[in-house]
């Protein structure tokens, strides 16, 4: 059973660093959005692709988060807040009320349309929310899983 966790945490933290690299890939690309600026799609594509990894790197952390809490605890939190709590204690992330903010940040991006307010939604995913999930590849990485 312990065997069967720890594979599904591993292919969970693989899928999370393969995530974030492509994420880490758009930020290195991020040229300063423009609120004034009329963009043509194609000009948009390489934003709305940063935003897309951002949403699925985050979400794809939070599933490996859960794997390994299952790993490591042989249980699931009740809520994400306790989720992130363990994994703030493990050193896997460095505060609980960033990644609630990470999390509603996908709300913001899939709602907004204030050309203002896009352009303070990409600040902070090229931010500290980029260096944040940059921190949980290079953490999860280390990770060694009973089945490796």
């Amino acid at each position: 059973m312990k065997q069967d966790i720890a594979v599904v945490a591993e292919v969970a933290r693989s899928k999370a660093i393969r995530t974030i690299s492509l994420f880490a890939a758009s930020v290195r690309r991020y040229r300063p959005f423009e609120p004034k600026r009329r963009y043509t799609p194609k000009q948009l594509e390489p934003y709305d692709a940063m935003a897309d990894r951002y949403i699925r790197a985050v979400e794809a952390s939070i599933r490996f988060f859960r794997a390994y809490e299952r790993y490591q605890f042989g249980e699931t939190s009740d809520t994400l807040r306790d989720l992130l709590s363990r994994m703030e204690k493990l050193g896997l992330v460095s505060s609980v009320q960033l990644w609630i903010e990470m999390r509603d940040q996908r709300n913001r991006i899939v709602h907004e349309y204030l050309p203002e307010k896009i352009k303070q939604i990409y600040q902070e995913l090229v931010g500290k929310m980029s260096k944040e999930l940059l921190a949980v590849k290079e953490t999860g990485m280390k990770i060694r899983l009973a089945s490796q």
